[in-house]
């Protein structure tokens, strides 16, 4: 099974020893184990390359991306696999004192980043951020790096993406505003198949079923961070 990912902790990502790891990454590997594929092979790229490479048969499964109904049209998911808040990632000690999405809007001069193709791009334009306000990068760590410059003053994503990546990164000068629910509901993500391919979603989906809530589940998801509440929203 070809798996595409990100460098997106705690979702994937690559130790110092060169190692992968990730909540998404371990749970993928689990159900090539229990479809008894001969291989589980990741292969890494960036976010704009996920789906595209679903269809020109890149690779067959990805990380877990948010469900929409403009990505239904392009690929098939598999059952949620996790329900998150999105969040800010900020300077600590922000001086703006940005609290979501919509106390950005009313600073005429911030600029927000996001990552190209994510669903946090829309969700900023609902509410009320400009177009011309909003920088988008290719990868996690240049939308960081542009927050800790100054070059914007916000970083959109899942706000357990970005707890991830600064867990990673003691010395960082960055924190996590978790954006409020009337900005946007935690929103449910699935690993993407591509189109047609019934049986290998149906084969994910029963191996998903036995594993979400689980206490080999349980045990993975809180080692990376996620609680009692986070796993209870796909179950």
């Amino acid at each position: 099974m070809r798996f595409a990912f990100l460098q997106e902790p705690p979702f994937c990502f690559t130790d110092a020893s060169g190692e992968l790891g990730g909540c998404d990454v371990k749970l993928a590997e689990k159900i090539c184990q229990m479809l008894k594929a001969e291989d589980f092979a990741p292969v890494e790229t960036e976010f704009a390359e996920l789906l595209p490479g679903l269809a020109n048969g890149g690779w067959d499964m990805t990380t877990g991306l948010f469900i929409s109904d403009v990505r239904r049209k392009l690929v098939d998911f598999t059952r949620p696999i996790w329900s998150l808040p999105d969040g800010l990632m900020v300077v600590k000690d922000d001086p703006l004192g940005l609290e979501g999405y919509r106390s950005l809007a009313r600073h005429p001069s911030a600029m927000l980043a996001v990552i190209s193709d994510q669903i946090q791009h829309q969700t900023a334009l609902q509410n009320g951020i400009p177009p011309e306000r909003i920088r988008i990068f290719a990868s996690q760590a240049e939308a960081a790096e542009a927050v800790a410059r100054g070059a914007v003053q916000a970083y959109a994503s899942v706000a357990m993406a970005h707890r991830g990546y600064i867990a990673r990164r003691p010395d960082t000068p960055l924190e996590v505003v978790e954006v409020p629910a009337s900005e946007r509901q935690p929103a449910a993500g699935a690993f993407a198949l591509a189109k047609g391919n019934a049986v290998l979603r149906h084969q994910v989906d029963r191996c998903l079923d036995d594993l979400l809530g689980s206490p080999w589940h349980r045990e993975l998801m809180t080692g990376f961070g996620f609680g009692d509440a986070d796993i209870g929203r796909v179950l």
